[in-house]
């Protein structure tokens, strides 16, 4: 697939990498020509230097025959108005847009549509991480939770405690821990930082971090297996407040108690008068002092989302000394991802691999539908739609146990209209059946998806 990429920071050189390592033709535009240069050192792929909304700059970008189009620029302008000049004057296919600014998405129904903007899709990063800590929140104790079928089936990792009931047991006998009518299918286990492949005979140990699929409904009562569960959330504090902040605290209101603790003394002002049924303070949120007289004890979680790193760590590490029950950190650079999570920080959230995420169900070949990148991306959990028959598809008319997987993947979930079926060896896939899949190695996703390609005799 031939793909133009606008924009080569954060996102656009994670994308980039990501794409051009499964043998995609990229292109990568930006108006900084240090950024530029120092993607085409690292990876195999063409750069433009220029303008990304400018005519003559998408057209050296091979924007005349490409497959797609994905703008990612700082600027939502750039991003939207580069859409349609693509359409305009050169008929791009498809057309995906990064766009921030709320006063956009407003009116998205109207804006978004290809006789308008052109744009065929429109990414929100602030929205996409919004959901992630929402879910996060819902779960108390899960390290991540991802939806697939339209939320009716989730992935979750957890880590396991000591003392939980499966600790030091093997895998298959989970399902005579569960209550009748409760299924879930063990994904991954990654223990030491190392993946494991689940097997009947695997035995969980305290500390492994585990990924499993299930039914939305029944995610507590399995967690409540791999670790003590966690008291709910009645209590969260935020630093910063703008735009994922404000979202945040706009969702979560009236749910629970909700703060705000935000620098600038005006932006602290419109929120509270924007705002119903939360706390907003003017104020440092790495001051001592301050998260002290607020209760920081008594938090349930503690969210750092502003725009800086550094801040984000410190007063999410500063409120974690100070008794908070979890601390959260919002973190634009995947190289400090490794450094704390885990640490003083329980769970670090990358904007980057939110977006990355959406991006990538958009250029999946087969019929990808969604796409989660796990583990700062060294590991994908996809939804893939099966198409044809027997005769001329690898995966319909077939057992799990027939179909031969690449090494690291497991199926862990067939949605079929409103059923769930968790995977068992015995399960039969059938046409139009969403597929939930998890691939420990990347690299081997190119392979999945031929799996789900119909052959040529499929009509």
């Amino acid at each position: 697939m031939k793909i133009v990429i606008l924009g080569a920071g954060q996102v656009g050189s994670t994308l980039a990498e990501n794409l051009a390592s499964e043998a995609n033709d990229i292109t990568v535009v930006d108006i900084n020509a240090q950024a530029v240069a120092g993607l085409q050192e690292r990876l195999d792929i063409r750069t433009v230097l220029g303008h990304a909304a400018y005519p003559d700059t998408l057209r050296r970008a091979g924007a005349d025959d490409a497959d797609m189009l994905i703008a990612v620029t700082d600027s939502d302008e750039t991003n939207m108005l580069a859409c349609r000049i693509a359409q305009t004057l050169f008929h791009t296919p498809a057309k995906i847009a990064r766009v921030r600014a709320v006063e956009y998405l407003e009116e998205e129904e109207k804006l978004f549509l290809s006789d308008a903007l052109s744009v065929d899709l429109r990414i929100s990063p602030e929205q996409l991480v919004t959901d992630s800590i929402r879910r996060l929140i819902d779960y108390p104790g899960a390290l991540q939770v991802v939806d697939f079928a339209g939320g009716r089936v989730r992935l979750v990792g957890v880590r396991a405690y000591y003392g939980g009931p499966l600790v030091g047991r093997q895998l298959k006998e989970l399902p005579s821990h569960l209550p009748e009518g409760v299924d879930a299918r063990v994904a991954a286990i990654y223990r030491r930082g190392r993946p494991i492949l689940p097997e009947g005979e695997t035995i969980l140990e305290a500390e492994d971090e585990v990924f499993f699929v299930a039914a939305a409904a029944n995610i507590p009562k399995i967690m409540a297996e791999l670790r003590k569960l966690d008291r709910p959330v009645k209590r969260v504090m935020l630093a910063g407040g703008g735009r994922i902040g404000a979202r945040l605290a706009r969702e979560l209101a009236g749910k629970v108690q909700v703060k705000i603790i935000e620098r600038s003394r005006e932006r602290a002002r419109k929120l509270s008068e924007d705002l119903n049924h939360v706390v907003v303070l003017a104020g440092d949120a790495a001051n001592q002092a301050l998260l002290v007289e607020e209760n920081i004890e008594d938090v349930d979680v503690f969210c750092a989302v502003t725009n800086d790193d550094e801040a984000n760590i410190l007063s999410a590490m500063l409120a974690k000394r100070l008794g908070a029950h979890k601390a959260l950190s919002l973190i634009n650079r995947l190289a400090y991802v490794d450094l704390v999570e885990g640490g003083a920080i329980d769970i670090a959230i990358s904007p980057q691999q939110a977006t990355v995420s959406a991006l990538l169900a958009r250029v999946r070949r087969g019929d990808v539908v969604k796409v989660h990148s796990l583990r700062r991306g060294a590991a994908e959990a996809i939804e893939a739609v099966a198409h044809g028959d027997r005769s001329n598809s690898k995966v319909v008319g077939r057992r799990l146990e027939e179909i031969k997987l690449p090494p690291g993947t497991t199926i862990g979930a067939i949605v079929r209209g409103d059923d769930v079926l968790i995977a068992h060896g015995e399960t039969m896939v059938e046409a139009e059946d969403h597929v939930i899949l998890f691939i420990v190695d990347k690299r081997r996703t190119r392979e999945v998806e031929k799996l789900f390609q119909v052959g040529l005799t499929f009509i």
